[in-house]
């Protein structure tokens, strides 16, 4: 049977998510009042007999809500997932569950909310006899908001069009499967899933407008369009002391997306729109295969092979003209000299991936467990593209170039890891682990661009380049448990990986000026990770608790490039901190408290330079909850939230660039009564307030809104 959900669990991020957690208090603490409340007859009665509680399957939610909004929309939408200045509603959860036969169960699940774009539905018969038959529907929608950047030296940030964007995810699928007792298991799965609409792209426009030079802080948006069917078959059985299984998976993805920007807009005889179009039809097959055999009562060894083979087909144009999805035109007026584009795309990919692996698992004492490892994989990549490229003078009346290219491009490569994980609890009250990889792994990469015309072929970029690669983790820590009432556990984390390459050939060594020597002129790169996190928790009464977090982490990148030292290109450093506690002062009432505080750094040699245009990353953030929840009467409760999020990273270096470190501030109160008129029958109100401050964008993206929404509820 399924348990009902809250009818309030599903809602805006911060906001709602603490009513699905606190629900289940609020149950409890109403059952504790109804047994600690004081009878309002004392007169024993004996004889009446005792009614037996109703065991409900199924349940009905319906629900409306109104969100008030002012300041901007398409941030608010963003943040809380839900429309702004509409009405929304409708069934917010069914479920509907009978049984037929002595075994059978049949049940149906939907949920439909208009105007969010918010829909399911699930039908489900099983029978663990003989098998399950299901398939279902859902959509739902992500919010975006398509605001471009902001420069406040010259208090300027372009609004284009309107930036309320979304895309609707949604899937329709199908799964049946036989699990007959004592006979193979066989399960078959398609799916259709689809994207489609408009989201905000990081890939801003330019402007010169009132500036000595270019800013990129123009909107720019992509128009999705995404569709994938997939098809599984898999199977398993037991035999002996062997578990096996094999399986069959087959994905066809298609996607027609376009990336849309517009470059000097309201600049006379710079302003121009560019859509690149990208299409991309994939086929992807894989089968695989494993195995659990328990040699002894001490090991246990597994296997499993899977292979890969992925066909690839792409399309797409790179066109400047006078709005989106313009025609090419080889005489378009407004022009800038690098306006590089291209038409007539079309070629493909093929990648063809082997992974193969086999475990152990040896207790040859009551508290210790050993885990060797081996995984060896093996991938063959190839691909081409050709393509017209288009080159745009600054010159009027300049009638651009257009070469033909085409472009080769072979990989290949084999890792193998070596893996060993141990785990000791010898020790009372203790649990030790330890885990190590290796991996070693080389490859070959080979790179051609032509350039083609009538009478020949002009080899514009050649390059073969050997690589070689070794990593490692390891991975140690402890649990503790000295009291009851005491859990502390501790671990340490370090990941290296070290990167060489031998560019055996390469065509453009000796010409710098090409520019177009990426990333032949990386000689190595070392990457390494430290993280070192503790977390205790602490019940000092039956009634309160705490939990401590605390997260280090050091990254750092090390570059050597030719002709050049090895320097180091990267180091980000994070520290966590993080508390909750959990108090129940008495019966009737609970409290939550939550807050996670987060330095977040990165640096680079780059914002190191006097005027740099690359600013240290600083990412410092705050967040914190409280709820409180309190039962008025055996049939009413009380609950109240608060969140906030606050960072303060902003600086000001528009003179130079585009400043993007974030400062915002961001509060939230909700507070909601649930009134239960019957066991079947329940009523719950809820009213919120929220409200954003962003420096950042100048307070273009600042928004207040007032949430009332309400849900009722019936049990059958």
């Amino acid at each position: 049977m399924k348990t009902p959900k809250s009818c309030f669990s599903k809602g805006p991020t911060h906001t709602w998510s603490v009513c699905a957690v606190v629900t289940g208090l609020c149950g409890t603490l109403a059952a504790v009042a109804q047994e600690t409340a004081p009878a309002t007859d004392k007169t024993e009665k004996v004889d009446e007999p005792v009614k037996k509680e109703t065991d409900y399957r199924n349940w009905f939610d319906v629900s409306v809500g109104h969100n008030f909004v002012r300041g901007k929309e398409a941030t608010f939408q963003e943040r809380h997932g839900l429309p702004a200045n509409q009405t929304f509603g409708g069934v917010s959860d069914f479920h509907y569950e009978k049984d037929v036969g002595k075994k059978g169960l049949l049940s149906i699940d939907g949920r439909g909310i208009f105007d969010n774009h918010d829909y399911s539905l699930t039908l489900n018969f099983q029978n663990p006899d003989i098998g399950f038959v299901r398939g279902g529907y859902k959509e739902f929608r992500t919010y975006y908001d398509g605001a471009g950047g902001y420069l406040p030296n010259i208090d300027r940030q372009f609004t284009l069009y309107n930036e309320e964007f979304f895309v609707d995810r949604g899937e329709y699928w199908f799964e049946a499967g036989l699990t007959l007792p004592d006979k193979p298991q066989v399960t078959f799965r398609y799916s259709h899933q689809f994207r489609e609409g408009t989201k905000d792209s990081t890939i801003w426009g330019d402007t010169s407008t009132g500036l000595p030079a270019a800013r990129g802080i123009v909107p720019t948006f992509l128009d999705i369009d995404e569709k994938r069917d997939i098809f599984q078959l898999d199977a398993s059985h037991t035999v002996a002391q062997t578990h096996f299984g094999a399986g069959l998976r087959y994905e066809i993805d298609k996607q027609n997306d376009s990336r849309n920007i517009r470059r000097s807009p309201g600049q006379a005889g710079l302003d121009r729109f560019l859509t690149q179009r990208e299409i991309v039809d994939t086929d992807i097959l894989n089968v695989h295969a494993f195995q659990e055999t328990h040699l002894t009562d001490q090991i246990l060894f597994t296997t499993g092979y899977s292979f890969t083979t992925l066909d690839t087909d792409i399309g797409g144009s790179r066109i400047y003209g006078s709005d989106y999805d313009a025609i090419y035109d080889p005489v378009f007026p407004n022009r800038q000299q690098r306006d590089e584009g291209f038409f007539d795309l079309s070629g493909g990919s093929r990648v063809d991936q082997h992974v193969a692996n086999m475990n152990f698992m040896f207790t040859p004492w009551d508290n210790v467990a050993i885990v060797p490892s081996l995984r060896v994989e093996k991938q063959e990549q190839e691909g081409v593209s050709s393509f017209d490229e288009t080159n745009f003078g600054a010159a009027p009346g300049f009638v651009p170039t257009i070469d033909a290219l085409e472009n080769t491009r072979e990989r290949s490569f084999l890792d193998v890891s070596e893996g060993l994980e141990m785990r000791y609890t010898g020790v009372t009250n203790w649990v030790f682990y330890a885990r190590g990889e290796w991996l070693e792994g080389d490859g070959t990469l080979k790179e051609v661009s032509n350039e083609l015309d009538d009478n020949a072929v002009n080899v514009v970029v050649q390059r073969d380049t050997d690589s070689s690669r070794f990593t490692q983790k390891y991975v140690a820590g402890a649990n503790w448990y000295p009291l009851r009432q005491i859990n502390l556990a501790g671990q340490y984390y370090f990941k290296s990986r070290k990167n060489d390459y031998d560019h055996t050939l390469d065509s453009t060594a000796n010409d710098l000026a090409s520019g177009n020597r990426y990333p032949a002129y990386i000689l190595d790169q070392d990457f390494e990770t430290h993280d070192l996190n503790f977390r205790l928790t602490w019940r000092p009464l039956s009634q309160l608790s705490f939990t401590t977090r605390y997260d280090f982490q050091l990254s750092t990148i090390d570059s050597r490039m030719d002709s050049l030292a090895k320097v180091q290109s990267s180091e980000a450093t994070t520290h966590i901190f993080g508390e909750s506690i959990t108090w129940m002062p008495f019966a009737r009432m609970f409290l939550q408290g939550a807050f996670n505080y987060v330095l977040n750094n990165l640096d680079t040699p780059a914002d190191d330079q006097v005027g740099a245009l690359v600013q240290r990353s600083d990412n410092n953030y705050l967040t914190g909850s409280a709820s409180v929840g309190f039962v008025l009467t055996q049939k009413t409760d009380l609950l109240a939230t608060y969140f906030v999020y606050y960072s303060d990273n902003y600086e000001d270096n528009s003179a130079v660039s585009v400043p993007y470190l974030a400062s915002a501030e961001e509060h939230g109160i909700t507070a909601s009564v649930t009134h239960h008129f019957t066991p079947a029958q329940q009523l719950m109100v809820k009213y919120g307030w929220f409200t954003n401050s962003d420096t950042t964008s100048g307070g273009r993206n600042d928004y207040e809104a007032h949430m009332i929404y309400s849900s009722y509820r019936y049990l059958f």
